[in-house]
């Protein structure tokens, strides 16, 4: 029998299908507890684009897909579970370079960016601001 998906991935399929409400997504990624895998002593993070992109993941089965890619035969994974409010209030604005959240990456068709703009992360963060990086105190 097939897991069911959480609200937040039922969200970001709505929207990958093209329907759903952009806000109600917003909103559920900021409700839902997240898994982040640990390394190095820090949250897993992957440089993208000028981005450096939280990795998180919306249950234990999209966490053990990534695992296996990155720590194949089964090596657990250390992680921390922190709420989606937090990482995009807390964590992003403290990273000290544009920051954003990349969701479910290992889950074919079901990985969702939320990237450093205005009303995901505070506008201190965001990218799309007009502020300089100096400005923004990265």
């Amino acid at each position: 029998m097939e897991q069911s998906r959480t609200a937040l991935a039922e969200r970001v399929a709505e929207r990958r299908a093209g329907t759903g409400d952009p806000r109600a997504l917003v909103g559920e990624m900021r409700r839902s507890v997240l898994l982040i895998p640990l390394a190095d002593g820090g949250l897993w993070t992957a440089h993208s684009g000028g981005v450096r992109w939280i990795c998180a993941f919306t249950d234990e089965a999209a966490l053990a897909r990534f695992a296996e890619l990155r720590a194949p035969g089964g090596q657990p994974m250390e992680y921390a579970s922190l709420l989606g409010a937090r990482i995009v209030d807390e964590i992003v604005p403290g990273m000290g370079e544009p920051a954003g959240l990349a969701v479910d990456i290992a889950t074919e068709d079901g990985a969702m960016f939320f990237p450093p703009v205005t009303g995901i992360v505070p506008d201190g963060a965001a990218v799309d601001t007009g502020r300089t990086g100096q400005e923004r105190g990265a």
